[in-house]
């Protein structure tokens, strides 16, 4: 996926200031004519709204301009995800790059060392084709067969947080349930991103981000964990990692 507010925010607490002004400038110099198409398919989208209103009577030319919009998005976010998995450098995949890899060909992903993903159980039942439930079961068999899959280190989230590589199998077992809330895996990805991007190994930057994420939340919710917001971590990050 691409870099979101979060993920960026996580980086700088975690320490990596240029992070976001060198993704921000790296992603538009490479792909400037990508995001022009995305600004035209959001035009498309607009007009397949207004064709649906004004066509009441026979909605399906609305929704054929919306369902081509959406097939021309899903092209472009597997292009940008192959360009990733095809890079030389450390790479964290994440959220919706996920549910993408899993509906490409198993070759497609290159085996790499130095790649990071971190499913949630459910995007990692898609990834093996499973069930959440059979993931959940047995999480340390889980996470090994993604490792066995995708190669690099995964990071399987959850109760009791799994890190493998393949040699090593590792439990963070910090955190709390108030994690549960939206852009908390924004987070993570971006510490992991800031880490990888000061030079630690692959697996000690997951295994670390995992155990300050976890902890910083745990920080965070000394006030309480119900309304626990992703962006409550940030300080409670730049204690840990600062």
């Amino acid at each position: 996926a691409l870099p979101e507010m979060g993920d960026l925010q996580a980086a700088q607490a975690s320490g990596n200031f240029d992070l976001m002004a060198a993704a921000a400038s790296d992603l538009y110099a490479s792909y400037w004519w990508l995001f022009l198409i995305l600004a035209i398919i959001q035009g498309i989208g607009l007009l397949a709204m207004l064709a649906l209103v004004r066509q009441r009577a026979n909605p399906t030319v609305g929704e054929a301009l919306a369902a081509g919009g959406r097939s021309v998005l899903s092209y472009i976010a597997a292009q940008l995800l192959q360009v990733a998995l095809a890079a030389p450098q450390p790479v964290v995949i994440d959220a919706d790059a996920l549910n993408l890899l899993a509906e490409l060909p198993r070759e497609a992903a290159l085996l790499r060392d130095n790649r990071v993903y971190t499913p949630h159980p459910g995007e990692a039942a898609r990834l093996l084709g499973s069930s959440t439930a059979a993931v959940q079961g047995d999480r340390f068999a889980a996470s090994g067969a993604l490792q066995t899959r995708l190669g690099g280190v995964v990071l399987l989230k959850g109760n009791g947080s799994l890190i493998v590589d393949g040699q090593q199998q590792l439990l963070a077992d910090y955190g709390n349930p108030g994690m549960a809330s939206g852009g908390m895996g924004d987070v993570l990805s971006g510490v992991i991103g800031a880490l990888l991007a000061q030079g630690l190994s692959p697996l000690t930057a997951t295994a670390l981000a995992a155990c300050a994420h976890g902890a910083a939340a745990d920080m965070a919710a000394s006030a309480g964990q119900r309304g626990l917001l992703a962006s409550d971590l940030m300080l409670p990050l730049r204690k840990l990692l600062g």
